[in-house]
């Protein structure tokens, strides 16, 4: 029955052509991030000679004002990008399920608070939490993976509870309890996997989100730090040089507009497939 549901799944993920585009955009970005050592130059390799050249067979995106190359700079910049996306919403989902597994299995006063606790943290506007936060911080790679990941939770701790509710008085919950199975047990081998469903669904459209808070972040001068290359700090270098050098704003804002546009359609098409409600 598992590996029929699983099956029918999958079908219906492959079915929907959006959910499909989304993947294949997700993939290329995996891809290019990769491969980027053995495809592309040294993307610090500074070269006044080359300075501000335009798209071409020798620069295929062109070159920056200290004559370092886009392409390259982009697809190591894509390796900044979905380290902070996956790390971050990593962080977010272990501390979503954890509290919202806790208030949906045991109800009550424990509930109650863990609820008024999430309702605390969306009453403060995420990103400008991050930019207080911050503020007090130094600004570099790993402290913004771990601030977006620390303020990103609540959603995922509003799905996690409201599937644990519908489930724990299930038959086959009362029927492991009977048997004697601890609370521990019955959380995380038998409710928690048929409640991950929304979660992979929040997951996907959170990686886009955290993917545009760091290049937010960097394009305001508190994220990657320059000479790291990240799309967000080659966006606000190009402003610069906006009306002679497009290409140095142009790049960067497709491979961030391709890869959050893929990971929210991906997201889609997984709950279209996952959610019954939506099934006909």
């Amino acid at each position: 029955m598992t590996d029929e549901r699983t099956v029918s799944t999958w079908r219906l993920i492959a079915a929907n052509k959006m959910a499909m585009a989304g993947a294949a955009m997700v993939l290329a970005m995996f891809v290019l991030a990769i491969v980027a050592p053995l495809i592309c130059k040294d993307p610090g390799a500074v070269d006044i000679s080359r300075q501000l050249q335009s798209p071409g067979f020798d620069a295929w995106l062109g070159t920056d004002d200290l004559g370092r190359d886009v392409f390259s700079r982009i697809a190591y910049g894509a390796r900044i990008s979905l380290l902070v996306g996956f790390v971050a919403v990593g962080i977010a989902t272990v501390i979503g399920i954890f509290l919202g597994a806790v208030a949906g299995y045991y109800g009550g006063w424990i509930d109650t608070l863990v609820m008024r606790f999430v309702d605390i943290m969306l009453c403060f506007p995420s990103f400008f939490l991050i930019l207080v936060v911050i503020a007090f911080l130094e600004p570099s790679i790993w402290n913004i993976m771990v601030i977006i990941g620390l303020t990103g939770w609540m959603g995922v701790a509003r799905l996690v509870r409201a599937e644990f509710m519908s489930l724990r008085h299930r038959d086959f919950v009362l029927a492991i309890r009977s048997l004697g199975a601890s609370d521990r047990r019955i959380i995380f081998r038998h409710i928690l996997p048929n409640a991950l469903s929304p979660v992979l669904v929040s997951a996907a459209l959170g990686v886009a989100g955290a993917i545009l808070t760091e290049s937010a972040l960097s394009f305001l001068g508190i994220g990657v730090q320059p000479p790291t290359p990240s799309w967000g700090n080659m966006l606000i270098a190009g402003k610069q040089t906006l009306g002679t050098a497009w290409w140095l704003s142009f790049f960067p804002g497709v491979a961030v507009l391709i890869t959050v546009l893929g990971y929210n359609l991906l997201g889609e098409g997984l709950r279209d497939a996952l959610d019954p409600r939506l099934k006909r």
